[in-house]
Order: C-alpha cells, then sequence, then structure tokens
C-alpha cells in the first residue's frame, strides 16, 4: 500500500524532511552535493531517461549527469561478463582443488549460487527503491538507524569502494598473470618472475582504461558484444572437454573430498576452499553501480541483475561439474608448472597446443572484458562517494568529462590503485589470495550491512520507498537468509589456503581490511563528518510502502 508523505509543494516538503542541513538548497534544477557545489544537468534531453527515471532522481535529489544509454541486454550485458562466472571458476578453481577437492566445488557452489541468489534479489529490490550508482552507501544512508546512518553509510562507502578497487586488482592479476602462464607451457626453458606478472598486469590496465576513456560512449554496445562472446567462448572451451579429455566415474567426483591444507576437519577445508567458489558469483552490484546510465533503470535493473545471476550461475554450474568429471589427477593437475590448472587441463584433452592456447586465449579475453567493465563500475562508485564529499580530494574525483560521458578522474584513480596494489606481486607469491581476500570481505560486508539495515527498517515497522520491482511478503525471509549465508563467508574469507601459517603464506587480507576500517574511521573524525553528506539528507521522497 502507497503512504505519502508530505504536502503536495515538493520543496516545501523536502526542507521540512532536510531541516537547516547544509546538503540542500531548495533548487529543483541541482542540488548541492558534498563538496558544496550545486551540481547542474549537462545532459541533452534525449539522454535523459524516462519520466520514471527523473522521477527517480528528483526523490533522491539528485540531477542527471550522465547520459542514460543503457538498456536491458547492455545491462544484462555489463554484470554477466564482469561477474564471469565460468572464467573466474576456471582461474582460481586451485583454491577449490587444494581445500575441498571435487565434491566440495559441487556442493559449495550450488549453496553459493542459491545464497547468492537471496542477496541478489535483495539487492534487486533495494535498486529499485533507489535507482543511484552509490549503492549499499546510499541505502545504509536510508534505512539505517538516525543516530548511525551518516557513519554506517560513510563507512560503507568505502567498503564498495575497497572491494571494487580490489576486484579490478584481483580480474587484472589473472589476466597477466594466465597471459604468463601460457608461455610457461609453450617455451619450457621460460623463467617466470613476477616483475614480468606486475608488467603484464600494467598493460591490461593500461588498454582497459584506454577503452573505458575513448570508447566510453560505445560501451553499451560492446558490452552486448562482449555478452555474445562470453556465451560463444563457453561453448568453444567446454564442448572439446565433453569430447576429447577423459572422465572420472561420478562415484569418484561426487563423494572426493580434499584436505591438502591440513585443516582440523573436512569441513572447515571445504569452507576454506570456497575462496575460489565465491568471487565466481561475488559483484552483482557492479550493475547498480551503472543506475544512472540505465534507461527505466527502476525497472530494467532488478530485472537484468536476477536474469543475470540465473544465466551465469547455470553456465558456471555446467563449467564446475564439466571440469570435475574431466580434471584427470588432482595432485598432478594441481603441480602443473604453469600456476594454472585449467591451463593443464585444456592441454591434457587436447593434446594440442594450438588447441590449448586458442580456449586459453578465449579466457584471457573474458577476464579483460571483465576489468573494462570493472573499470567503469569501480570509478562510477568512486565518483557518487566523492560528490557526496566521502573521499580526500572528492571535488577532483567528482569532476565529470562532459565529452566522454565519464568521470575520467575517478577512472584515473582506479589506474593508479592497480599500479600499486599491483606490486605487492614482487614481493609476496600468494598476492592473489591477500587480494581476492580483502575484496570478497569488504563486498560482504557491504552487502550484511545494507541488508541488515533494511531488515532493521522492516521489523521497525517504518515503511519502505515505493519501488517498482519487489519481493512482497517474500522480503524478510529472504533478506535474512542472505544474512546467515554471507555471515560464515565473510569470517572464512581471511583464512589462509594451509596450515601451518608463515608470514610468506598468511593471508594478509584481515590486516588490510582492518587498516581500511581504521583509517576510514580517523578520516571521518577529522575530516569526514563534516565533509561528507549523506544522500538521505538529500532526499524529496513522498511516496512510500509498507
Amino acid at each position: 500500500m502507497a503512504v505519502g508523505f508530505g504536502s503536495s509543494d515538493s520543496k516545501g516538503s523536502a526542507r521540512a524532511r532536510v531541516g537547516n542541513y547544509s546538503g540542500y538548497d531548495g533548487n529543483d534544477n541541482g542540488h548541492v552535493n558534498g563538496n558544496g557545489g550545486t551540481v547542474a544537468s549537462h545532459v541533452e534531453p534525449k539522454y535523459g531517461g524516462t519520466a520514471a527515471d527523473q522521477r527517480d532522481m528528483q526523490e533522491m535529489g539528485r540531477v542527471q549527469e550522465l547520459r542514460r544509454n543503457f538498456k536491458f541486454m547492455s545491462v544484462l550485458g555489463f554484470g554477466t561478463t564482469l561477474i564471469g562466472t565460468w572464467n573466474f571458476f576456471l582461474g582460481l578453481i586451485a583454491f577449490g582443488l587444494t581445500d575441498g577437492g571435487t565434491a566440495g566445488l559441487i556442493y559449495g557452489f550450488i549453496i553459493c549460487l542459491a545464497g547468492f541468489f537471496c542477496v541478489y534479489l535483495s539487492i534487486a529490490e533495494m535498486a529499485s527503491m533507489a535507482p543511484t550508482s552509490g549503492g549499499q552507501y546510499h541505502w545504509v544512508s536510508e534505512f539505517a538507524p538516525t543516530s548511525l546512518r551518516k557513519y554506517l553509510s560513510y563507512i560503507s562507502g568505502y567498503l564498495v569502494a575497497v572491494g571494487w578497487q580490489g576486484s579490478v586488482c584481483g580480474t587484472a592479476f589473472l589476466a597477466g598473470t594466465i597471459i604468463q602462464g601460457l608461455a610457461i607451457l609453450n617455451d619450457a626453458t621460460y623463467s617466470p618472475q613476477p616483475y614480468q606478472g606486475t608488467l603484464l598486469v600494467w598493460a591490461v590496465m593500461v588498454f582497459c582504461v584506454f577503452f573505458n576513456i575513448f570508447l566510453a560512449k560505445r560501451l553499451p554496445f560492446v558490452e552486448g558484444v562482449l555478452l555474445i562472446i562470453y556465451v560463444i567462448g563457453f561453448f568453444v572451451i567446454i564442448i572439446p572437454l565433453w569430447v576429447l579429455a577423459p572422465r572420472s566415474p561420478a562415484s569418484e567426483v561426487f563423494t572426493t573430498f580434499n584436505n591438502e591444507g591440513g585443516w582440523s576437519s573436512t569441513g572447515v577445508a571445504v569452507m576454506v576452499g570456497l575462496g575460489g567458489v565465491v568471487p565466481s558469483l561475488a559483484g552483482y552490484d557492479c550493475a547498480v553501480h551503472m543506475a544512472e546510465e540505465i534507461k527505466d533503470s527502476s525497472k530494467t535493473l532488478p530485472q537484468a541483475i536476477v536474469f543475470g545471476v540465473a544465466v551465469n550461475g547455470l553456465m558456471g554450474l555446467i563449467m564446475v561439474i564439466t571440469m570435475c568429471f574431466t580434471l584427470g589427477d588432482t595432485t598432478s593437475i594441481l603441480a602443473t608448472p604453469t600456476g594454472y590448472p585449467f591451463i593443464q587441463v585444456f592441454f591434457n584433452a587436447t593434446n594440442s597446443y594450438p588447441a590449448t592456447n586458442t580456449m586459453t586465449a578465449i579466457v584471457v579475453i573474458v577476464f579483460i572484458s571483465a576489468v573494462i567493465s570493472e573499470i567503469a563500475t569501480s570509478s562510477r562508485q568512486l565518483w557518487s562517494f566523492a560528490r557526496d564529499g566521502g573521499l580526500p580530494f572528492s571535488r577532483w574525483i567528482a569532476k565529470i568529462n562532459h565529452n566522454a560521458n565519464i568521470p575520467l578522474n575517478a577512472v584515473l584513480v582506479s589506474l593508479g590503485i592497480t599500479v600499486l596494489v599491483s606490486l605487492i606481486n614482487l614481493g609476496s607469491t600468494v598476492a592473489l589470495n591477500a587480494i581476492n581476500s580483502v575484496t570478497i570481505s569488504a563486498l560482504m560486508s557491504s552487502y550484511i550491512l545494507t541488508i541488515s539495515c533494511v531488515v532493521y527498517r522492516r521489523l521497525s515497522g517504518q515503511p519502505l520507498p515505493s519501488r517498482r520491482w519487489s519481493l512482497g511478503r517474500a522480503g524478510m525471509p529472504i533478506n535474512i537468509a542472505a544474512l546467515v549465508f554471507l555471515t560464515p563467508l565473510f569470517v572464512f574469507a581471511f583464512f589462509p589456503l594451509a596450515t601451518p601459517v608463515t608470514p610468506a603464506s598468511m593471508n594478509w587480507g584481515i590486516a588490510m581490511f582492518g587498516g581500511v576500517i581504521v583509517l576510514a574511521t580517523i578520516y571521518y573524525a577529522i575530516e569526514g563528518r563534516k565533509s561528507y553528506t549523506p544522500p538521505v539528507m538529500l532526499l524529496q521522497r513522498e511516496h512510500y510502502e509498507m
């Protein structure tokens, strides 16, 4: 049931709700951002979106700063190729084979798929309530208890920023070092060096940033093309495995659990091994951060999220089962000199260097396409957080290059962060595990925080914003199921791959995550509490639902 709040004078009701807070100036032609300046729209009317988009932006106290040129298929392509369930599973399969085995991978993937479906149903509904590039930090600002909403929203913004910057780094790392693994396969005399992997990561990033800057206006079309490549590539890889690879018996595949990490029990080993499964399903809030570039966003966005999760989940499950049946001897596969078991599986199945090179090249192309999309989503999230004054140098980061239709400075920040973080690879052979850990823990914690706030809102009897895509009465059970699923994943994200733990094998993700929280809190106390404008203070909503 819709409930009206405020008078028919939207400016007056907005002033009443905002009070004397400096984040709103009473001018519907723009809003006062966290940097203290009024923002006006530079977008041509034809790119301004539908009437629903315009109403959503007005209710959120925002103006249209980016063109709305994404539609359902381009959003679907964007999210599906970025998440890349089947290729991320291939790149990280060593985690699950070391801790969990084939049975742990299959059952773990099915459980994670069901759990993440609840998470993304929750996110899809919130995206329909407030389709904003801010995503989680906006929703926390709107749904958290009044006394905590500013700080929790601020911390949420940093968690999502760290999660997506880490995701860009991790994916570029995979793309670059898989190329290095392919070189090892083709040249037995090649001795890989960490600095070479880092240089390949930089090369991938420069290419993807160049793409984001100079081909930004074509990104929606390109995402549709990349979706086609993603689907075709899946079959190009999986059919040779079905036809050529030797197959293990089902009785072995579905019952073999590994505990090569030396954990106290097989159950703990399986949970640790999910570190290779979770990244292949995490991150579908990526599409949310493009919300202000999607036409009819409050309807198109949640539909694309749910459909994309279903498509990726099905393809991922097929790839998981296929790989588990065609692995061969797990010990020898894990010992492959390429560093990536899937490359060895491809070669063992085809016994052909050209075929293996082609199949692996497809995986690399799909990873690079994911980096292109990750830079787009991470830069939009940074831009959104900066326009609300949440970051150091917010005024500079929040600038929009209207010729390219992108937050150019935010894109360059993503490049700089990846270049610096990739240097970890020079001093640690477990760099990927640390990057993977902090990425997953940051995103998981942002999901937990956001969904907890909407559960609080439901339990407190307060109405939620009206939405065009709703979970109805199933909302509360789905929200709770998502929290029950996410909590243990968050804890196990900090576990190392094996025991005993040494400084070299330690998962430093927990130190990195803790450092982010501490530093963000210190900056909040010194500057953020004064410069940051929580999105709730800009709201001009008049319609809510029980």
